[in-house]
């Protein structure tokens, strides 16, 4: 198929990208680099041994947008292009409602004027809120708890009217729980922009050295060691169940919404030592306060994903400390390493406004 990948160049896009390339799909990048790098790029030709079409694009132009499908012929749209984190929406959420959900808006509209009948969704378990029992699944009680959440549950439901209101339109929303990990060639990995606002690269950063120590927040949780409990997910097994999503959407006369997650919870501690285990490096940790509004335990069903797309995850949490060390430790400063790489082909530093890849903690 010919894919369009919005938000493309962020996180789980990149790695997304890798996984559709390895199943022969055309792939066309379409991002902003608000959040991400154009260094990006030059990694995934080098993983993919490809080129690829890259389009500096806004989802929030029209003009572009359209621009861009009429020139070209999509089978397929998979649509990561969303602001993420959550402590940033509470204070600009305006920015937030804008860049999302009128980029959503804006892409939706420019597929049905091209015939465009088919789109994988980066949603979020944050559209669960404090879930009522465990583990999740996609039948529970939605209740969003941050604008961010909120812009995640309104693009699910403005994809979910359209899909009834056109029979022919079918969509794959899938809600991730807590991805980590990256490619395990090293190109390519999570490169959070100031301070990591999500667990995994936090540790990394202190591993690294650019951090003198992790903060956790809470020992008294009723979880085995106090501390909280979240469903980490490797990227690699992210990135496939896009492209399985892909091929579901193919086949069945139906769309769906799942979620991604391993199926079992990891705690705090649990990914600590399991990196100090991966990296050869201690993390040293102080004990804070818990924190407003977070919750002792989350974590997915993944039984309905299993079923309908034949998908399940196959990389441990060893295998998430270890990529996501290895990625670290050959890109000490994230893609900052590549400057001399980028002069050097000539390919311009990024502005610095709008979107990036998705990911819950």
């Amino acid at each position: 198929m010919s894919v369009l990948v919005c938000g493309g160049a962020g996180y789980i896009g990149s790695h997304t990208c890798v996984a559709l390339a390895a199943q022969g799909h055309h792939i066309v990048i379409a991002d902003n680099f608000a959040n991400s790098s154009q260094r990006v790029l030059l990694r995934l030709q080098r993983i993919t041994g490809a080129p690829l079409e890259c389009k500096h694009l806004d989802l929030r132009s029209k003009t572009a947008l359209a621009r861009m499908f009429a020139t070209h012929q999509f089978d397929a749209v998979v649509h990561f292009a969303a602001l993420k984190a959550v402590g940033e929406s509470c204070a600009r959420p305006l920015e937030y409602f804008d860049n999302n959900i009128s980029g959503t808006i804006n892409l939706l509209q420019a597929m049905q004027g091209a015939g465009v009948q088919r789109l994988v969704f980066s949603s979020s378990a944050t559209v669960y809120g404090d879930p009522e029992r465990l583990p999740v699944n996609e039948q529970a009680r939605l209740d969003v708890t941050n604008p961010y959440g909120r812009t995640k549950l309104v693009m699910e439901q403005l994809i979910g009217d359209l899909c009834c209101a056109r029979p022919m339109f079918r969509a794959a929303v899938l809600r991730y729980f807590n991805p980590v990990g990256a490619h395990p060639s090293g190109l390519i990995g999570e490169d959070p922009t100031g301070i990591p606002n999500n667990l995994m690269p936090y540790i990394c950063q202190v591993a690294a050295g650019r951090r003198s120590q992790l903060s956790i927040f809470g020992d008294d949780y009723p979880t085995p060691d106090g501390t909280g409990v979240r469903d980490y997910i490797h990227v690699m097994d992210l990135a496939r169940a896009h492209v399985d999503a892909l091929e579901y959407l193919a086949r069945a006369n139906a769309s769906l919404t799942v979620n991604l997650g391993t199926g079992h919870g990891i705690s705090v501690l649990e990914l600590v030592h399991a990196f100090e285990a991966a990296s050869g490096r201690r993390i040293p940790y102080e004990i804070q306060a818990r924190r407003p509004g977070d919750v002792a335990q989350v974590y997915a069903d993944p039984s309905l994903a299993q079923r309908l797309l034949g998908w399940r995850t196959q990389l441990d949490v060893h295998a998430m400390c270890r990529d996501a060390w290895r990625w670290q430790s050959m890109n000490p400063t994230g893609y900052e390493r590549a400057k001399s790489e980028v002069r050097a082909r000539g390919v311009r530093k990024p502005p610095q406004t709008g979107q990036s890849s998705d990911a819950v903690q």
